[in-house]
């Protein structure tokens, strides 16, 4: 039997709450962490509908993009609809859960499956964001070094890209004198002692810095563990927000928007002007995308496919990128599809259901 925490967990480790815009309210929202999954719904929003579809599919736990909790609540009557959907899932004992911009800003995440759907080629993160990580400097004596390095990296350091268990080192002669008080792994008290050493250096993602340190201090051998945590301005490839890749062959523009509508299967969607050129190198970015414009234009994006543009960023455009808008829900749906192959991948003894509500609150005449 599997409990809430188990799914929360997986589905945090895939997208870390670290990730998050500090506005976001990506967790378990509503629930009991341990109770007991029976069956989980995964969609996009989290309304009144989709509660209604968990309770008649025997579903109770609703896995959510958007959190249906932004602001703090001061009451729980049910005079809005926020408190109407809490309400009713507290009452058939329904849990929620809400993955958002950390699902966004991870590379395989929101927009890879996005670029999937598009059919993009040799992706990449638009905007990689930097002071994510931290480098670590610690100094082991030869024969512990591998013991040191095997839990370091086991703790999550030493992943770059497409890269494990990356660690540089160099041998040098530590030197050192322990005090009356000491209990040396190596020497003698009072006594100064050099010993070949290694310095080793590795890098993990900052907000594993705790468990990193954990496994630091557990297997290495000296009483005084001498290191260095240095916050690194480096960009972190694998974490930001937006894609950018390369359709398989270049499109014209009526082709291209056919392919548009075919992958995202709608039958209409906003635009600027078409470039001149055949269509090769497209930029997405889920959801509301506006704030990333400057740099598809600077990864040579010939569209810059996204939602929730205002008219005056349509101006924006260029004779060499033309703007897309298909709309916040139809550029983000797809997440439900990443929600299930996450969790169908990691758990056998629960069912997932894809909500068949359709949750668009925008209609078009």
């Amino acid at each position: 039997m599997t409990k809430i925490k188990e799914v929360v967990q997986v589905l945090e480790q895939y997208a870390p709450p670290a990730y998050q815009e500090s506005y976001d309210n990506a967790l378990l929202q509503v629930g009991d962490p341990n109770a007991i999954v029976t069956k989980v719904l995964v969609t996009l929003d989290c309304t009144l509908d989709v509660v209604q579809e968990a309770i008649d599919r025997g579903c109770n736990l609703i896995v959510a993009h958007h959190p249906v909790i932004f602001k703090p609540l001061k009451s729980l009557t049910g005079k809005t609809p926020v408190e109407r959907v809490i309400l009713k899932a507290l009452q058939h004992q329904i849990a929620i859960f809400a993955c958002h911009t950390n699902l966004d800003h991870v590379h395989n995440g929101v927009n890879a499956k996005l670029s999937q759907k598009l059919g993009l080629a040799n992706t990449r993160i638009l905007a990689p964001k930097t002071q994510l990580l931290t480098k670590l400097e610690t100094y082991v004596p030869l024969e512990d070094t591998e013991k040191v390095l095997t839990a370091l990296h086991q703790a999550g350091a030493g992943q770059i890209g497409e890269y494990s268990d990356c660690s540089f080192r160099v041998t040098g002669t530590g030197r050192f004198t322990p005090s009356t008080q000491a209990s040396p792994h190596i020497g003698e008290p009072c006594q100064t002692e050099e010993t070949i050493e290694n310095k080793l250096e590795v890098i993990f993602p900052a907000f594993k810095q705790n468990q990193i340190m954990r496994a630091l201090q557990q297997t290495h051998p000296y009483e005084e563990v001498a290191h260095y945590l240095v916050s690194l301005q480096n960009e972190n490839q694998e974490v930001g927000a937006g894609m950018v890749g390369e359709l398989e062959e270049p499109l014209e523009t009526e082709a291209f928007v056919q392919h548009v509508k075919d992958s995202l299967q709608i039958s209409t969607f906003r635009h600027t002007a078409w470039p001149q050129k055949p269509i090769k190198r497209v930029a997405v970015c889920g959801g509301a995308g506006s704030f990333l414009i400057r740099q598809a234009k600077a990864a040579g994006a010939d569209v810059f496919l996204t939602a929730d543009l205002k008219y005056h960023e349509f101006f924006e455009s260029t004779e060499h990128m033309a703007l897309v808008d298909v709309g916040h829900y139809e550029s983000e749906v797809y997440t439900k599809e990443l929600f299930y192959d996450i969790l169908t991948k990691s758990f056998a003894n629960f069912a997932v259901d894809l909500s068949s509500t359709h949750t668009n609150p925008v209609r078009h005449s």
